[in-house]
């Protein structure tokens, strides 16, 4: 990565993005897929210019073999209903596909997914679950700035994932640590959140 390049550095959470490096243009969005494509349009807007965004943050494994850090290559929306939208003449994109990922996909929602069943149905479709993933990838789409999604699993997306807190701190080293390697140092800012 070019040091010249605008790298905005998205995160839901404070916690998620605790040991990204000093110097890094941060922003923080907030939970779920409205208030973190609210931020983003914000900040493509009125912000400096963006040439990549990425998104750093915790994402559960739908399957027992995944664990550590992704960076999915297609995220897609798991909880709007496309097809039947699409059916009654109203199309809807609910998935993208991103340069440089590693096979995995990211199902995105604003579903909290603790619930062993749901997680089942979604590995049909997925590996990894988050909450902010699509929005991302359709704000950034719709900027027409390429985007990159790096997720840290955090949870088995069952029970356990309701200790989540406990286990952000770990990610959030792994995370900052990536970025560290990748060498994506730019200009602080940092939004409220």
């Amino acid at each position: 990565m070019s040091n010249d390049q605008s790298v905005l550095v998205v995160s839901a959470t404070r916690s998620e993005a605790k040991h990204v490096p000093d110097g890094t243009r941060l922003l923080i969005t907030g939970i779920g897929k409205v208030s973190t494509a609210i931020a983003l349009t914000r900040a493509l807007s009125d912000g400096p210019p963006v040439d990549l965004v990425v998104n750093i943050g915790t994402a559960g494994a739908l399957h027992a073999h995944h664990s550590g850090l992704f960076v999915p290559s297609t995220v897609i929306e798991h909880d709007i209903s496309s097809a039947e939208l699409t059916a009654m003449g109203y199309p809807v994109v609910d998935s993208w596909t991103l340069p440089d990922g590693d096979g995995t996909v990211l199902a995105s929602g604003d579903t909290f997914v603790a619930d062993p069943i749901r997680r089942d149905e979604l590995a049909r479709r997925a590996d990894l679950v988050d909450m902010e993933g699509c929005a991302i990838a359709h704000v950034s789409a719709e900027f027409g700035v390429p985007c990159r999604l790096v997720k840290v699993v955090s949870d088995s997306a069952d029970e356990a994932a309701m200790e989540w807190p406990t286990f952000v701190d770990a990610a959030a080293r792994e995370l900052g640590t990536w970025l560290r390697d990748a060498d994506l140092v730019g200009r602080s800012v940092v939004a409220p959140g």
